[in-house]
């Protein structure tokens, strides 16, 4: 059976490429759920890319991993720095966490450099735009051996 790797994505990605592109890109979800899907092919994993505005909705995707993913690459979104929820949700999953942002946190506002997700991830990549995603890929790869 192929790995699944549960990509999660929580508020307002879903209007990646047309939201602030001088920040995140004019690149879509649709364009991060293919270069992932074939960075997958090539390393025998599958992916299952999900987008939610409400963080109870990101909570259960977590729970659902649990039985169903070998590894979860998650870019919180705002949830970031205020969701104990989510990261209580990342503790229950034994498998790899790697936590994404596409903007360069640190060099944001104060309140985006704390992340309660950091707190159960293995690997954060931040600042490298959606390429972010195909690098957290190739590293779940590594990990997952």
């Amino acid at each position: 059976m192929t790995p699944m790797i549960y990509i999660l994505n929580g508020p307002n990605l879903n209007l990646l490429g047309r939201r602030q592109p001088e920040i995140y890109g004019r690149e879509t979800l649709d364009d991060v759920a293919a270069a992932c899907a074939a960075i997958g092919a090539e390393a025998g994993l599958e992916i299952r890319l999900l987008q939610s505005n409400w963080e109870g909705q990101i909570v259960d995707w977590i729970h659902e991993a649990r039985e169903a993913a070998a590894g979860i690459i998650i870019n919180p979104a705002a949830l970031t720095h205020t969701s104990v929820a989510v990261l209580d949700a990342l503790n229950t999953f034994e498998g790899p966490v790697i936590e994404v942002h596409i903007s360069q946190v640190h060099r944001r506002e104060a309140f985006r450099h704390h992340s309660y997700v950091s707190h159960r991830a293995d690997a954060v990549m931040a600042g490298f735009g959606v390429h972010g995603y195909a690098l957290a890929m190739r590293h779940m790869a590594h990990l997952l051996g």
